[in-house]
């Protein structure tokens, strides 16, 4: 996580009127990642300001744990995703016979995370800076050559073994 933010989580811990630039900073993400798994405009829309609304309402409590203010929105974005399935399935009751999806609990899920950013800590340096740039900052192939002043071919390349790095050490960490 950058300073920057550090900075504005703790200005928005102060004074909650200051949230407004985490959620101008984050909202793209968070509705992306909903809509993604929703696949229903309002229904994302509604999750989504839901998420918003947890988040400012929880950010009091949000301690820095390794782990980027963006992830933090994004579990709670899981959960409310899950809520919200558990809430139609008991509407309607002909769906209560389809297995439910498997949500990891808090604690698992937040020791995965801190797991990852150790191993993504640990890659060479062009690999961390691919993955971080793509996945985390969400920057375009052709972005990411330009900025590293390397063709797309080699950014991919880089990517590639970064992820069958971090997939091999995950499926290691995880027995």
């Amino acid at each position: 996580m950058d300073a920057n933010e550090r900075l504005q989580v703790e200005a928005a811990q102060q004074d909650p009127a200051k949230f407004g630039e985490l959620y101008e900073q984050h909202f793209v993400r968070v509705y992306t990642f909903v809509a993604r798994r929703v696949r229903d405009r309002a229904a994302a829309e509604d999750v989504t300001a839901d998420v918003f609304h947890k988040a400012l309402a929880a950010l009091p409590g949000f301690q820095f744990l390794g782990a980027p203010f963006g992830a933090w929105l994004l579990r709670i974005a899981a959960n409310a995703i899950a809520d919200r399935s558990k809430r139609a399935t008991r509407e309607m009751p002909g769906l209560a016979a389809a297995p439910e999806p498997r949500v990891e609990s808090d604690a698992d899920a937040s020791d995965r995370r801190a797991d990852l950013f150790r191993f993504v800590d640990a890659l060479p340096a062009d690999q961390r800076r691919v993955i971080v740039e793509r996945f985390i900052e969400q920057r375009s192939i052709r972005d990411i050559a330009g900025r590293l002043n390397k063709t797309e071919g080699a950014v991919k390349q880089l990517q590639l073994r970064a992820l069958q790095s971090l997939r091999t050490r995950m499926e290691d960490a995880n027995g």
